[in-house]
């Protein structure tokens, strides 16, 4: 089974780390909700509060890692050094990693891991994003690296996820289930 691991912090929006960890179980990926801090709870950007599944540890084994957009949540992550080591590491193995709306940019863009990769992120925040080049797709997938651009994409996002990590027929079951 697939390992996932989702990164929640303070401000996180929470469609672009719910949708995802919907469709991704739909799939039949292992998911796992991972907070940043001490505490399991993690409170969006909306208010709602979550219990995440656990927090940071060593995330060597995953398939993929993902980063919710959503302020101040992904400035949270962005500072965080533990949560910036993983993804490096991550990044140098080769591990799929997905980001969305201001996460590309402020998480990603910011710690040097789009510099040989194409990337999108919400409207106006493409100075941060230190690519290789701008897409202009809602979605965009570069390598190991998967980017969108907001919580309107987040169900897109997903599927493209589901494609890069259990393969195309996967993801159009799960589309067709959704009925998207």
């Amino acid at each position: 089974m697939k390992k996932v691991y989702i990164f929640l912090a303070d401000g996180f929006e929470e469609i672009e780390a719910v949708t995802p960890c919907d469709l991704l179980r739909r799939a039949g990926a292992d998911v796992k909700l991972v907070s940043i801090s001490d505490s399991l709870n993690v409170t969006g950007a909306r208010g709602v509060t979550f219990s995440a599944d656990m927090t940071l540890c060593d995330l060597s084994d995953a398939d993929l890692l993902i980063v919710p957009g959503g302020c101040p949540g992904f400035e949270n992550i962005s500072a965080c050094k533990k949560a910036v080591e993983i993804l490096k590491k991550a990044n140098d193995r080769g591990t799929l990693i997905g980001a969305i709306c201001g996460a590309p940019a402020a998480v990603l863009g910011r710690h040097g891991l789009l510099k040989e990769h194409k990337a999108t992120c919400y409207p106006g925040m493409e100075d941060e994003l230190n690519c290789k080049q701008i897409s202009s797709l809602d979605t965009c997938v570069s390598g190991n690296i998967i980017t969108s651009k907001s919580a309107a994409t987040a169900i897109e996002f997903s599927l493209v996820l589901i494609s890069a990590l259990l393969g195309d027929d996967c993801a159009n079951n799960v589309k067709k289930s959704i009925v998207y």
